[in-house]
Formats: structure tokens, C-alpha cells, sequence
């Protein structure tokens, strides 16, 4: 069985395509950059419509097959940013009506841990998902993935960008936070705000920003920025580590390329003897192979909907959608 999947939440339009055994046979994506500031959601799907055919022919080209050979369609139903969500879905219902074959729409957050869990061949891991939109620890519980902690006002890859672009660094703005972090010396007091099991970076982001404009090098306000947000991270991961005990732990998301996080995980997951993973940087970001799998897996496991189950979910949480795939 071949589904497609269409990714649409935020920046990114991708078509993924993969085979019931678990085989990914394209992966294709378009990126939407703005000129100036963070993304402009209307400006977005714009761009998303306007590539989707070609993002369509590219990933059909990859795969080897013709359009009429897919029996699945997938889409990104939520979370994410309306107009964009409302592109992808409008391109996969389209799909789904011309071909005459079923659709499922996709809970992108689980998405993320479920390509993790096929390209690790991992089983049950305490998930730290961290992007521009979202920062959730995560682990499956009762037929559900449930969330032991998350930001309560902007997600850390947020948090890394708003203060790129305000000290005046190109897009985009984590990367080259974590390259000047590197060249860092001193550790400038920063607020760590990690209340329960949840964690808020807007006053970091806020207090870093202000201690650049004082006059402070900007090397040591990024090292000083990273290490105070990754911290409050590992820390909550954890005691969600602790809580669970699970035997693995994943990262994953936009922000899993930072190779400051990844090491403050890894001596984490050492000192507590457990397997760390995180996947392939292609599937750490959005994209439509992500969603084309768990589509499968929700398609083999029962889920099914109709043309009129397909409004977008702007704000559908990782703990509203049942998971039969895993069981009980």
C-alpha cells in the first residue's frame, strides 16, 4: 500500500511518500523564507500553493510511480498556522477526490516521533520534540501520547530566532546562534524558568536580548542563552525519564540539529543507562514522509474519515488523538 503525505503547518510544503513495510520512497519539500521578521502566514500559503504542483511531480519522479498508484492520501491537519494548514488540506482532499481513494489527517507532533521510532527502530521512547512551534516531553501512556511537560508561552526555537533576528543575525537565526555559542566564554545570568514539569522562555529571550543591547559580546549571550533553555529541557526530560521509566529517549524537531543539545541529552541518557536517538536530520524537520507513515499506520490500524472529518485543527494536542498503532 502507497500513502502520500502532504506536510503543510508552518514554513515547509512537503510530499512524502511511503510504502506500507516502512520503506520511504521521496521526500520532497519547498521552503518558505521571508524577506524580513518571522513567517507570514497568508505569504506562506501563498507560496505553498504555488509550488505544490511541482513539489507533487518531483516527489512522483523520485518515488517511480505515477499518481494513480497512490491508495492513500495524508495531510497535516494540526497543529499549525491556518492558511497554511487549510493549503495542504485543500491539495489532499483534491488528491483524494480525483483518485477516488481514502484520506487521513495527521497530527503533525506525533508525526515527528513515529518517523523517529521507524528510522531508529526504537520502541517507547520519552520524545523531546523542539522546533520553532512547538516544545513538548513526550511519552506514550493508555493508548495515547501523553505530554509531561511543554513550554507555557513560546516554544525554544522561537526563543532562538526572536533573539537572532533582534541582535541582528541572518535567517536562520538558530544556527547561527549555536556558532557564535561556540566561541563563548563566560556565563552571563540568565532567568531559568522551569515551573512543575513546564518551562517558559520568554523572559530568557526577553533578559538576553536586553544584556546585548547593555553592551554585553554577543558570543556570551549565545552560549549563555543555550545552555540556560537546553538545561530547563534536560532537566524536565529527566524527571519525565525518571517518572516513565522508559529505556529510550528521542530528540527530535527543528532545534535536534543542535549539537549542544544533543550532547547535554546524550550524558543524560548515559548517566541513566538508557539508548539515545535522534533521527535523520530529514526527518527531525517537517516534511511529507513523516506524515505519508503515520497516515499508514492510522489507515492499517482503523482510522478512517471523511471528506467532511477534515477540518484543520490549528491547536490539536498531542494528548487528544488516540494511537490504536501502539495499543493499550
Amino acid at each position: 500500500m502507497l500513502c502520500l503525505g502532504i506536510e503543510g503547518t508552518a514554513h515547509t510544503f512537503g510530499i512524502g511518500i511511503a510504502d506500507s513495510k516502512g520503506k520511504i520512497l521521496a521526500n520532497v519539500s519547498r521552503v518558505y523564507v521571508p524577506e524580513q521578521g518571522g513567517i507570514h502566514p497568508r505569504e506562506a500559503a501563498r507560496f505553498h500553493a504555488v509550488n505544490a504542483r511541482r513539489v507533487l511531480d518531483e516527489a512522483l519522479n523520485v518515488a517511480g510511480i505515477e499518481l494513480e498508484d497512490i491508495d492513500l492520501v495524508a495531510f497535516s491537519q494540526g497543529p499549525g498556522l491556518g492558511p497554511v494548514l487549510r493549503t495542504a488540506a485543500t491539495a489532499a482532499r483534491a488528491l483524494a477526490a480525483r483518485l477516488g481513494i481514502p484520506i487521513v489527517g495527521v497530527n503533525h507532533c506525533i508525526a515527528h516521533i513515529e518517523i523517529g521510532r521507524l528510522t531508529g527502530r526504537i520502541h517507547d521512547p520519552v520524545t523531546l520534540y523542539v522546533s520553532g512551534g512547538n516544545t513538548q516531553i513526550i511519552a506514550f501512556d493508555a493508548g495515547r501520547y501523553r505530554i509531561f511537560g511543554e513550554t507555557l508561552d513560546i516554544p525554544v526555537g522561537n526563543c532562538l530566532d526572536v533573539f537572532a533576528r533582534e541582535a541582528g543575525l541572518s535567517h536562520p537565526g538558530g544556527p547561527n546562534v549555536e556558532r557564535l555559542a561556540r566561541r563563548g566564554r563566560r556565563y552571563i545570568q540568565l532567568p531559568y524558568a522551569v515551573k512543575g514539569m513546564d518551562m517558559s522562555f520568554s523572559g530568557l529571550m526577553t533578559e538576553a536580548v536586553r544584556r546585548y543591547r547593555d553592551g554585553a559580546h554577543l558570543p556570551d549571550v549565545c552560549f549563555s542563552l543555550q545552555e540556560t533553555a537546553f538545561a530547563a529541557l534536560v532537566e524536565v526530560t529527566e524527571r519525565a525519564l525518571a517518572h516513565t521509566e522508559k529505556k529510550e529517549v528521542m530528540l527530535t524537531g527543528g532545534v535536534a540539529s543542535n549539537m549542544r543539545l544533543r550532547t547535554m541529552l546524550e550524558l543524560m541518557a548515559d548517566e541513566h543507562r538508557v539508548k539515545f536517538f535522534v533521527p535523520p536530520s530529514e526527518f527531525c524537520r517537517d516534511c511529507g514522509a513523516n506524515i505519508a507513515w503515520t497516515g499508514l499506520l492510522a489507515y492499517l490500524h482503523g482510522v478512517r474519515q471523511r471528506l467532511d472529518d477534515t477540518e484543520v485543527r490549528q491547536r490539536w494536542r498531542t494528548d487528544e488523538v488516540d494511537v490504536p498503532w501502539r495499543g493499550k
